[in-house]
């Protein structure tokens, strides 16, 4: 059986490229990238050449980049330094009630301590809406995190118009774009985002690797205490062999964005056109006028997640739930709940699918009949 990955959104096969380079660090680059002799300059290297290739790639600065373990130190290091850095002034911060739980969660322990956070609902289309956003931004807002394209179901939030609204106001702006990096114009300087989080599995790197970027002038406090590595922002040896895998991540991704973009949507296209010929019954749960081009979520009315799951599995397909950190969790999605309200039956029904430059529209073709197939059972 020919299997079909389409859970990209929870982690990415690594390139050969990345394997490669990974492996030729390891056996020969074993040095410590703080030492000042010729075998820790050595790594030194290594450890500069991939954050210089990774700043150039996003149009800023080589010391604005501080590489972390992956997503969720980068989403913490952004929320809790800008937090302890600015909470002499004001104790509020602007969030959604559809971010990844790296983000929700820092947010919650933040309440524990005494911070006023805005949890900014979404509509059906599972985007905020910035007259809500004007409303609830206050003098003492001192950090707003929103991320960029959701992981469940790939609607995209208005970063811009956001930015447009604090560029005269105190509050820092960080965004979650652990999906959207690799796919979307991620110029940061021309979004004007403050703080911006990255992860490299979700690139075809390896996982243990990610970055956070703090523009210059964002005040900002390390959260973990040791060494003086990146920049004092974050101690700790660097991973040198998952950072410089994580590069070559980089590069590849930047140099065929564009085509693997328009290949993921096309995939998407024919998923929902085979869907619609094949006369299955769905609904598309988020925007797709706004959506990151390899996420499609799925309402299947009279299907139950779990046994769909399984089926599509059984067929050779591998699909999620949504979020992979979540995935073992009997709780039904917070991100459908905050669309839908906790009684919608979608809640229940939805499975997402997320796609690769492995994956192609034949692919589309064989989870459109499978699908057909199995809501066939559920109907007889």
């Amino acid at each position: 059986m020919n299997r079909i990955y389409a859970d990209h959104a929870a982690t990415t096969p690594m390139l050969p490229e990345v394997t490669s380079v990974m492996i030729k660090v390891m056996e020969e680059t074993y040095g410590n990238p703080s030492s000042i002799h010729q075998t820790g300059r050595a790594a030194r290297k290594i450890l500069d050449d991939a954050r210089t290739l990774i700043a150039d790639k996003l149009g800023v600065h080589f010391n604005e980049i501080h590489f972390t373990s992956g997503g969720t130190e980068a989403d913490n290091l952004a929320i809790f330094g800008t937090v302890e850095a600015m909470k002499h002034k004001g104790n509020h911060i602007i969030t959604t009630a559809v971010e990844h739980h790296a983000v929700l969660h820092p947010c919650e322990e933040l309440e524990r301590r005494g911070f006023d956070v805005t949890y900014l609902g979404v509509d059906e289309n599972g985007r905020i809406s910035i007259e809500e956003f004007k409303a609830a931004l206050r003098d003492d807002t001192i950090l707003v995190t929103v991320m960029f394209g959701n992981n469940e179901t790939g609607t995209l939030q208005p970063i811009s118009e956001i930015e447009q609204h604090l560029k005269s106001h105190q509050a820092a702006f960080h965004t979650d774009a652990v999906q959207a990096f690799g796919l979307m114009d991620l110029q940061v300087a021309d979004l004007g985002i403050d703080l911006l989080s990255v992860s490299s599995h979700k690139i075809n790197g390896p996982k243990g690797a990610g970055l956070l970027y703090i523009k210059n002038s964002t005040p900002h406090q390390p959260t973990v205490f040791g060494g003086e590595q990146e920049r004092k922002k974050r101690a700790g040896t660097e991973n040198l062999a998952a950072i410089a895998g994580f590069a070559e991540a980089v590069k590849y991704a930047f140099d065929h964005q564009e085509e693997k973009a328009k290949h993921l949507v096309k995939i998407k296209q024919t998923l929902l056109s085979e869907l619609n010929d094949a006369g299955v019954q769905y609904e598309v749960n988020g925007s797709l006028e706004h959506a990151l081009p390899h996420v499609i979520n799925l309402s299947i009315p009279g299907a139950e997640v779990e046994s769909l799951l399984i089926n599509l599995d059984l067929e050779g397909i591998a699909a999620s739930s949504g979020s992979a950190c979540t995935a073992g969790s009997v709780e039904p999605s917070h991100v459908l709940s905050a669309m839908y309200g906790p009684e919608s039956d979608k809640l229940f029904n939805s499975v997402r699918f997320s796609f690769g430059m492995n994956n192609t529209a034949e692919d589309a073709v064989t989870i459109a009949q499978s699908l057909k197939k199995m809501t066939a059972r559920f109907s007889g």
